[in-house]
């Protein structure tokens, strides 16, 4: 049974996957939407949930430094809200305060091109949002 966990921007959310013993995480996949599409990213992601047996979704709560939520917090609570109507997977929602600019990073030491990095940067963000949770989970 694994994890899920979910970076979730204006036009993409990332999407990590744990393994079956929820200690390492991995990209799956960037979705990109619009708002327009926004029910079909939902569609989207529940497939996957049932796809790979997903008993918890961690999404990346975007707080503000001071601790305090924002327009980015509202949207995560926002697709929380939503996707409780087609889903009984639970979902937590986890801080994922400077998680973007540790993918960067990430990538930037990696010496992966500017072009490249916009396209999986949401990916390896929710990848962090997902380990961290995992290891907060298990006391690490």
């Amino acid at each position: 049974m694994r994890y899920l966990g979910l970076d979730l921007g204006t036009k993409t959310v990332g999407v990590a996957l744990s393994d079956k013993t929820n200690t390492i995480a991995s990209i799956l996949k960037v979705i990109r939407y619009t708002e327009d599409k926004y029910n079909q990213m939902l569609e989207e992601i529940k497939k996957i949930v049932k796809e790979y047996q997903i008993i918890k979704i961690v999404l990346g709560l975007p707080k503000n430094m001071d601790n305090s939520l924002g327009f980015a917090a509202e949207r995560s609570l926002k697709f929380k809200e939503e996707f409780a109507k087609i889903s009984n997977v639970p979902i937590v929602l986890f801080d994922e305060r400077l998680t973007t600019i540790q993918a960067e990073n990430i990538l930037i030491t990696a010496d992966v091109s500017r072009n490249k990095r916009k396209k999986v940067i949401d990916g390896i963000a929710a990848v962090i949002i997902l380990e961290s949770y995992m290891k907060k989970e298990k006391g690490i």
